[in-house]
Parts: structure tokens; C-alpha cells; sequence
């Protein structure tokens, strides 16, 4: 019943692993749902892109475990294989702990685990690592190992003799070639736009899966869960005969976001619409409410500065309807955005700050409002997630825009962020909708009831 790709460190080759057996899946004319630990927005692009089917994230602290369990077992039950990519090594959750870990996350879900192991300056060592996985939680279980960077035929021999020794199997040997080089960014892998001749791609990792993988054994750990109970709450569709749009910013500078919240928002009388930002053009309309998601904004300041029509559609649309906006998109905002190379570019001009790179903010977070945003009450408590290089300079609040809440993460002070009035809600903070009801009960009340108000 499905299994989940992990490995022993980030940069193992788990998503090279998981676009082998698509490429392989599709080749064959077998439809796969994937699924992706936890919050990450890059890798299940590459994912959708191949698989020709979203990738869904499973994130045991933004979701919870009911929430988890119901989209497995829904949308995993709907293909015919199924597989769950994890995130970073094995083990690795919050801080020191394992908390929202992909182990926990096989554990959840009662799912076997295919390891990939970079097994570059590797031998007789590799029994050590391989036993110090398998001895740590027993509980877990560790069904094969996939072995990735092998040099040499010589040295593959080596490795499958030490998996042997210690009664392993091998579920197959990746070689290290140019094939199989997946490029990345300051946040992860690239964007899937930035991938060329991706078909021809997936036709060669097609080829790669079948001559350096255990297909046989793999046929068996993926397939697709079978469950009588595969009902999924979030998604009983609210009746409503009113209708209001909502526009999304979706082009190359922003595309961080999950599929529930689209599906969610067409379920409760708001169809999206898309706006992209980036071809200077004016928010449609039709929309009543906006959401700008993260992204890459910095590598496109100058072209974003120069879409002089968007910005200056936002700036209004921001003065009428509800407008939502997340980490890059929260950039937009802003005075201006310092680019990759350290030169200045100025942006919408709505909320008072700028952003330049820094260090990298990453975790968890748990957020109380101190006032109303269009997502939020006063009072009210999420769990987001934080993950971004640039920072914010030159911050100030005034009679109109005030921070949205305190937030308080692991090893970090607890600090107030965002931005918000009645209409904006602005942070670094990413949310998903879909798994948290109030967040789409506020802002359709927002979105209504400004509608009402102005027309």
C-alpha cells in the first residue's frame, strides 16, 4: 500500500528517485498520485509537472493527522500508484526532534520506507549508516535501499556486497551522470518553468527507472491505497448563489502555493481567476478579493518595477477589495525590492518597508492576531510555516497599517509581523487554507460583506 522515498540527508536524490518512477509509471500508461512531507512548494511542482496530477503536501504540524490521513487516503485511492516523498533526512522535524518528521509521517500512515542513500565516498561505512537507521525507531519499516551517485561498476559491487552483509535489500543503483542532474536555487530545486525540454527529460529518466531500478519490487510498493473510508471533509462543497471572483497571481515570479486553496475557494462561491503580475497588466475586473502567493520576486524586481500597469492596479484594488498576500508576494507591496545582484527596484508602494537579501528565516510558527486582517479576528491562533532569504528593512506602522500578529517559533523571540488593515493581510508567513476552516470562513465574510458595501 504506497511507500514513502526518504533518505538520509537533504540532497539525497529523493526527488530524483520520485521522478524516475513517474517517468516510469507514465511510460507505461499508469496513472500516480504523489505527495510531498511537509511544506514545501518546489519540489511538488516537479512532481505535478510529470505526473500530470497535483501533488498534494501531507504536513503533520500545519494539518494534523486527521486531516493527513483523509487526504491519503482520498486522493491516493484514486490512481493506480501512489507514493509519499519525505523531507530532509528521515528523522528531521522540528529543531532537534522528529516532530512532523517523515518518519513520524510513515508512521501515521502505517507505510513502508524506500531509503536513497548518496553513496559517494562510501564502502564498508555504508553498513554502519544503513544500521544506525534501522536500529533508531524500530517501529519503522525500512524496505529497501536505493543507492544514488555510484561511480563505478566496481564500486557498485562493493555497496551491494555491504547491503548483503547486513540482510538489506537493494531496491537499485542510480549512477552519477549528467542525466540525472536536477538543477537548484537559494530555496530548494528550481522552479518547474526552469526546466528545458522537460518530455525529453522524462523520457530518459523512463529509460534510467527501468534499467537501474528493481521495477518488480517497486510495482509492488506503490500501488494505491485501498480504503472503504476515503471521505475528505474539506471538500463538501458549500452552496452559495452569489458568485465572487477571486484573482490569483500566478506567472514566474509568483507560484508558491497549494492546490487545496484554489479547490477550496471555487468549493465556497469564489471561482479563481488568474492575474500575472508580470505581463503589466490590470487585476481582472471581475475579482472581489486577491491572493498574492510567494515566490521568486527578486529575481524578477526589474520587470515587476517596470509592470507599471500592474502596479498600479494593485494599489487601487488594494483600496477596495480584501487582498491576501504571502512571503514574495507580501514583497510586492512594499516600497521596493533590492534584486539578486543588490540593486533597487521600487514596487506598489502600499505598505512601508523594503526588502534586500539576508539570512535565511526557516520554521515553523505559531501566530495570535492582535488585530483583524482579512483572514484574522483578534485573538486568533495558526500554525504557518516561515521560509525565505530576503528580509525587511526601513519597517514602520502607522494609523492605517498595523502588524497582524506575534508570532513564536522554535529558538526564536516572539516578535510581532505583517501587516494588515481591513483589506490586507501581508506576512512572511505561509498558511494553508485548506486544513485550517476559519482562515476561508473569515476572509469569505471579508470578501462578501466589502462586495456588499461597495456595490
Amino acid at each position: 500500500m504506497a511507500c514513502v522515498i526518504s533518505a538520509t540527508s537533504s540532497n539525497s536524490g529523493k526527488t530524483l528517485l520520485s521522478l524516475l518512477l513517474i517517468s516510469w509509471l507514465k511510460s507505461i500508461n499508469k496513472t500516480v498520485q504523489t505527495f510531498k512531507v511537509g511544506p514545501d512548494y518546489l519540489d511538488p511542482q516537479q512532481l505535478t509537472a510529470v505526473s500530470n496530477k497535483a501533488c498534494r503536501n501531507l504536513d503533520l504540524i500545519l494539518s494534523g493527522e486527521k486531516w493527513v490521513k483523509e487526504s491519503f487516503n482520498h486522493f491516493g485511492g484514486l490512481t493506480d500508484f501512489s507514493f509519499v516523498e519525505g523531507v530532509m533526512g528521515l528523522f528531521d522535524g522540528i529543531g532537534s526532534s522528529s516532530k512532523g518528521s517523515t518518519a513520524e509521517l510513515a508512521k501515521v500512515l502505517n507505510l513502508p520506507i524506500v531509503l536513497i542513500v548518496d553513496a559517494r565516498g562510501k564502502a564498508a561505512s555504508l553498513s554502519a549508516l544503513i544500521k544506525g537507521f534501522k536500529e533508531h525507531d524500530k517501529e519503522l519499516n525500512i524496505a529497501g535501499i536505493v543507492l544514488n551517485n555510484v561511480q563505478t561498476t566496481r564500486h557498485e559491487k562493493i555497496l551491494l556486497e555491504v547491503l548483503n552483509q547486513i540482510n538489506v535489500k537493494s531496491l537499485g543503483c542510480l549512477p552519477n551522470c549528467e542525466d540525472l542532474f536536477l538543477p537548484s536555487r537559494h530555496l530548494g530545486l528550481a522552479p518547474v518553468h526552469e526546466i528545458k525540454d522537460l518530455e525529453r527529460k522524462v523520457k530518459k529518466w523512463a529509460s534510467i527507472a527501468k534499467e537501474y531500478l528493481d521495477i518488480e519490487s517497486f510495482k509492488m510498493l506503490l500501488l494505491a491505497p485501498k480504503t472503504k473510508d476515503n471521505y475528505f471533509n474539506y471538500l463538501k462543497k458549500k452552496e452559495s448563489v452569489l458568485v465572487y471572483p477571486i484573482a490569483i497571481a500566478d506567472d514566474e515570479a509568483f507560484h508558491f502555493r497549494y492546490q487545496e486553496t484554489k479547490e477550496l475557494l471555487e468549493r465556497n462561491g469564489m471561482p479563481t481567476i488568474t492575474w500575472k503580475p508580470l505581463e503589466n497588466k490590470q487585476i481582472p475586473k471581475e475579482a472581489r478579493g486577491l491572493i498574492i502567493p510567494g515566490g521568486f520576486p527578486e529575481q524578477h524586481a526589474k520587470q515587476l518595477s517596470n509592470s507599471t500597469t500592474s502596479l498600479k492596479s494593485l494599489k487601487i484594488f488594494t483600496k477596495k477589495f480584501p487582498t491576501y498576500a504571502e512571503c514574495g508576494g507580501m514583497m510586492l507591496l512594499g516600497q521596493s525590492i533590492f534584486d539578486t545582484e543588490g540593486r533597487e527596484h521600487p514596487m506598489a508602494g502600499i505598505l512601508p518597508f523594503k526588502a534586500k537579501k539576508g539570512s535565511l528565516s526557516i520554521g515553523y510558527r505559531e501566530a495570535t492576531s492582535n488585530n483583524k486582517s482579512p483572514i484574522t479576528n483578534l485573538g486568533d491562533k495558526l500554525i504557518g510555516h516561515e521560509f525565505h532569504r530576503w528580509e525587511i528593512i526601513n519597517k514602520s506602522y502607522n494609523s492605517k497599517i498595523n502588524p497582524i500578529w506575534n508570532l513564536k517559533g522554535w529558538n526564536i523571540e516572539i516578535k510581532n509581523e505583517g501587516f494588515c488593515n481591513n483589506l490586507i493581510h501581508a506576512s512572511w508567513i505561509h498558511l494553508h487554507w485548506a486544513s485550517s476552516p476559519n482562515i476561508i470562513e473569515t476572509w469569505g465574510r471579508s470578501v462578501i460583506n466589502n462586495a456588499k458595501q461597495i456595490s
